[in-house]
C-alpha cells in the first residue's frame, strides 16, 4: 500500500483569486486614476560594506537630485524625495499606469563605525550611491606574527 503526503498549504489559491479579481475589474475600471500616480512608494535599495566603507544604492529614476533630500540624524540615514508625474501626455491616452509616483523616505541605521561626517553622494542613470567610509578605528588592521628568534628575542627584552 502507497501513502502519497499532501502539503497543506492555506493561501494557495489566493493568487489565483486574487488575478481573477483583477481580471474581471481590469477592463471596466478606469485606466487611470488619481490613486495610480500618487501611490506612496518606497525605491529599492542596495546596502554591501567592504573594508573601508559602507555603500547605499537606491534606485531614483526619474528623481531630480535637487528634489533629493539626505540626512542623517542619531546615526539614521534617511534618504527622502519626491518622483513627480509629468502630465506631458494627456490622462485620456494613458493605457496603463504601474509605476508609483509621490514622495519616499526611506531609512537606515548606522552603526558608530562609520564616519557619517563624509557622506558622498552620487546620483548617475537614475541611481544614487553613498559612499559611507568606516571610521579608522573600524577599520581591519592586520597584525604582523614574528616567527623565531626576532620574537624570542624581543620578548626577552621587554623582560629585563
Amino acid at each position: 500500500m502507497r501513502t502519497t503526503l499532501h502539503r497543506w498549504e492555506p493561501f494557495r489559491g489566493a493568487a489565483t483569486l486574487q488575478e481573477q479579481v483583477n481580471r474581471l475589474f481590469g477592463n471596466t475600471m478606469e485606466p487611470f486614476g488619481e490613486e495610480a500616480n500618487l501611490t506612496n512608494w518606497a525605491p529599492a535599495v542596495d546596502i554591501y560594506e567592504t573594508a573601508h566603507e559602507l555603500v547605499v544604492k537606491a534606485d531614483l529614476p526619474e528623481v531630480d537630485p535637487k528634489e533629493l533630500d539626505i540626512r542623517v540624524e542619531n546615526n539614521l540615514l534617511t534618504i527622502g524625495g519626491e518622483r513627480k508625474f509629468e502630465k506631458k501626455v494627456n490622462e485620456d491616452n494613458y493605457l496603463r499606469v504601474e509605476r508609483a509616483y509621490g514622495s519616499f523616505s526611506r531609512s537606515f541605521s548606522l552603526t558608530n563605525a562609520v564616519n557619517a561626517d563624509a557622506i558622498i553622494a552620487d546620483y548617475q542613470n537614475g541611481v544614487l550611491t553613498l559612499t559611507i567610509p568606516k571610521r579608522e578605528e573600524a577599520k581591519p588592521k592586520q597584525i604582523k606574527v614574528n616567527v623565531g628568534a626576532p620574537a624570542v628575542a624581543a620578548a626577552a627584552a621587554v623582560g629585563k
